[in-house]
């Protein structure tokens, strides 16, 4: 199926703008990080969580207030459309405790608005860490098994540069993840399991999609002028274009309706996600393949062909 057919768009002719675009994304994520820093979940910095449902609407800020004069010291953000507040808390002693320290204030100070606690969660902070390097660990390792996996299939050069997309995508979107926490009470933007869980899948989905253009790329040096470069990248880039539009289209589709439907547990992932298939696809097509065209026409060393 082809959405998009015979287009001629020289792509590579906008890979330097391309390259300061997302050098300044880049940029503007790493001194926010630098500056503000992450906002993490229990996940990663220990400390408990409460989830409480009110029946009628109640302020973010109301319940923020009782909670701080009752000596509950944390975050407190709506959790959701229906009535729901989260609070994170460094809270550390007995949970039944912190329900009953949490219902009583509420009880006193908010008494015609009755409420349920739905679940608490704590996690310690060594259990947060080893969480944190877990996590890290993860990361790592899909790089480097990306790397080996398309170093091994195509060359080094291919392999290095689907690296450098996937550090893009993932950075970029951490980024976001730090330049907006903690200004929205109704978006999640704290770190945690599921976020990593996100930049696993956006890493997975990237390389993806670069690998099919990377075919291409080698289809056409086989039967084209070895010489002639550019005009095989940008017609690999032309060509795998519908595909591209059909499969990032369709999976955007699919996690917006998850974003919008499926609540507040997912949403910090799903809203990860919605913004790594945006970056991803724009990786693909003006980041990854670029950078490998513009090693080869710095090193002037021809791409050696492997097997499909």
């Amino acid at each position: 199926m082809h959405l998009i057919k015979n287009t001629n768009i020289d792509f590579l002719k906008y890979r330097k703008i391309a390259y300061v675009i997302s050098l300044t994304l880049m940029l503007a994520g790493l001194v926010s990080l630098l500056i503000r820093g992450l906002n993490y979940g229990i996940d990663f910095k220990g400390g408990t969580e409460v989830v409480l449902r009110f029946e009628d609407d109640v302020t973010v800020s109301d319940v923020r207030a009782v909670l701080k004069e009752a000596g509950v010291e944390g975050a407190v953000k709506s959790y959701g459309a229906d009535r729901s507040i989260l609070v994170q808390t460094v809270f550390e002693g007995d949970l039944n405790q912190l329900k009953t320290l949490v219902s009583n204030a509420l009880n006193d100070r908010i008494p015609d608005n009755p409420h349920e606690v739905l679940r608490i969660d704590s996690v310690g902070p060594s259990i947060a860490s080893d969480l944190k390097w877990a996590a890290l660990k993860a990361l790592l390792g899909a790089v480097i098994a990306i790397l080996l996996y398309v170093g091994i299939r195509f060359e080094f050069r291919f392999a290095a540069a689907s690296v450098v997309a996937i550090f893009h995508d993932v950075f970029i979107v951490l980024g976001i993840f730090s330049i907006f926490g903690g200004m929205f009470d109704f978006m999640p933007f704290d770190i945690n399991q599921s976020i990593i869980a996100a930049f696993l899948t956006i890493a997975g989905y990237s390389i993806n999609d670069t690998v099919v253009v990377y075919d291409r790329i080698r289809e056409n040096i086989r039967t084209g002028k070895p010489s002639d470069y550019i005009t095989i990248f940008n017609n690999s880039l032309n060509q795998t274009l519908s595909r591209t539009v059909i499969t990032s289209g369709t999976t955007l589709l699919v996690v917006l309706v998850l974003f919008i439907f499926a609540g507040p547990a997912i949403r910090g992932f799903t809203f990860a996600i919605l913004l790594g298939i945006g970056v991803g696809t724009y990786s693909s097509l003006f980041i990854a393949a670029p950078i490998v065209l513009d090693w080869q026409l710095r090193s002037k060393r021809p791409i050696k062909l492997r097997g499909g």
